[in-house]
């Protein structure tokens, strides 16, 4: 199995052309960077980043895809060839999303690993905390989230259940600002998620983060034979990869948790960001690059997988997932367990 190598290109106005085998990377005509095409599996653009005919057309010849984001991360396209993959696999998945039982069976179990996965989050904030205010507040939190969880089961349909996970959502974010170091609370403060555009520094990294983790879990289904279009807990909308954002849903935790350790260690200032007319918040160029960096360097991490029982990096994680959800998908005797940080 071979880690997803994915190339993210965030400095504004940089020219990507064609080199032979290779992708050139240059900026103000100046050839910064060089990369084999056989090294990619996706080229991933951050803003107004230019690129030659010929490159894209390689591109989509080696099955390498091609994703056009804007400044904060939010998807405006993706150029990729030929559908591959295994049909009679997409056919199951299609018949599957028709089945109402197994769909909301599916949706249940996204939910379970992102509420198991955040409310880890807070549990580690509480023993960490140095007020013991604040940890009893992290604790009741956490607990809150146990009880969505004991919750699930009785979701008797999608909207039902969809009511649940909002509502441990709201309980989480609104105990994100205390893992803050304190000092940094002021700069960092964030009231409740918001996007499109995010409306502070903490919620336009969090944007950021998971728009990577997004196209990591879309071409992770991919590999498996998987149409990232046709999910279960995300409603079907033309352009809208929904079983991507279904399988994203258990990542989430690890991007705020990045994000957190990108502001208590102060890789990142309130001087990364830029604030915009209309109230959106976005981040710097060069801090664009030291969040990429981060998260790189973090999918290389070793973890333990709870069902394999074996070390892998974690960028690998999505890639078993997937597989994982293929099985699920064609065998009525393997549900789909979710990923879940130990």
């Amino acid at each position: 199995m071979q880690l997803l190598n994915t190339l993210y290109i965030t400095t504004p106005e940089t020219y990507l052309r064609l080199d032979n085998d290779t992708l050139r990377v240059e900026v103000e005509r100046e050839t910064k960077l060089r990369v084999p095409l056989h090294h990619l599996t996706a080229v991933v653009c951050f803003g107004h980043i230019n690129l030659s005919a010929p490159l894209m057309h390689r591109l989509a010849d080696e099955g390498i895809a091609l994703v056009l984001l804007n400044d904060n991360g939010r998807f405006k396209a993706r150029l990729e060839g030929a559908v591959s993959g295994n049909v009679l696999l997409r056919q199951a998945q299609f018949q599957r999303s028709s089945d109402s039982v197994f769909a909301l069976n599916m949706a249940r179990a996204c939910v379970a690993g992102k509420i198991k996965n955040t409310r880890q989050v807070l549990q580690r904030g509480a023993r960490e905390a140095k007020s013991e205010d604040e940890a009893k507040t992290l604790t009741r939190l956490a607990d809150d989230l146990a009880a969505s969880l004991r919750a699930l089961p009785e979701a008797s349909n999608l909207d039902s259940l969809r009511g649940v996970e909002g509502e441990a959502a709201r309980q989480y974010f609104s105990g994100l600002n205390l893992l803050v170091r304190p000092d940094q609370r002021e700069a960092f403060f964030m009231d409740g998620r918001s996007r499109r555009p995010p409306r502070d520094r903490f919620n336009a990294m969090l944007s950021f983060l998971y728009a990577m983790w997004m196209n990591d879990c879309r071409s992770a289904l991919e590999a498996a034979g998987l149409d990232p279009q046709v999910g279960f807990l995300h409603a079907l909308r033309p352009g809208r990869a929904a079983l991507a954002l279904d399988l994203m849903e258990e990542f989430r935790p690890w991007a705020d948790r990045l994000a957190l350790t990108l502001i208590n260690r102060g890789q990142l200032s309130a001087d990364d960001f830029a604030m915009h007319e209309g109230g959106g918040v976005s981040l710097e160029s060069e801090a664009r690059k030291a969040v990429v960096v981060a998260y790189q360097e973090r999918k290389r991490d070793e973890i333990t997988h709870p069902l394999l029982a074996q070390s892998l990096p974690l960028g690998l994680v999505p890639l078993v997932q997937s597989r994982l959800l293929a099985r699920a998908l064609r065998d009525d005797g393997a549900p789909y367990v979710p990923f879940v940080a130990k």
